[in-house]
């Protein structure tokens, strides 16, 4: 059965092996962030996006869509790894929406390798954001999660990436978002 997650509600996740859906109605970059312990990002090396879509136990899409699938595999992460965070943003450009509060809220998925889904999460409450965390999968005492976050950044993705603790932000922000 699936779980129909509200903002800050978590889930068990009964596989590591997953997929994250994403349909947002309108083209979006699509991001995973591995994040340490100390709840930071140590480097751009840690950020799947579509310059650099794969990292060992992540994938992204290599090019903003308005439907996504993400591969994750909780199972081939560093054990560094302590939360991978999905991120979604508005890419810019002539007749792009700027601010998620245009557009229709974006839908989250969390799927087994079966297509079963296992939690979702529709974020709304969206207005002047031009990039948000949409879930993040998290280890506790040896077991994965899902919680729906729903943290949105009116300073778009580089202000994401600056909370995230990454040093390089605005640069890596650029390149993702050209």
């Amino acid at each position: 059965m699936t779980a129909e997650l509200v903002r800050g509600q978590n889930h068990p996740l009964s596989e590591v092996r997953l997929e994250v859906r994403i349909s947002a109605g309108t083209p979006v970059v699509a991001a995973l962030t591995a994040v340490g312990e100390n709840g930071r990002v140590s480097g751009a090396d840690r950020v799947a996006h579509p310059g650099a879509p794969a990292l060992p136990g992540l994938e992204v899409s290599r090019q903003a869509a308005a439907e996504h699938r993400l591969a994750v595999d909780l199972a081939a992460l560093p054990e560094t790894v302590h939360r991978v965070d999905v991120l979604l943003a508005l890419p810019g450009g002539p007749g792009a929406p700027a601010r998620f509060g245009a557009v229709a809220a974006p839908f989250v998925a969390v799927t087994g390798l079966s297509g079963a889904a296992l939690a979702d999460y529709t974020i709304t409450g969206l207005d002047a954001e031009s990039a948000v965390i949409a879930l993040e999968l998290y280890r506790r005492q040896d077991a994965w999660k899902v919680r729906a976050v729903g943290q949105g950044y009116a300073g778009g993705l580089a202000e994401l990436l600056t909370d995230q603790g990454l040093a390089e932000a605005h640069l890596l922000a650029r390149t993702i978002e050209e």
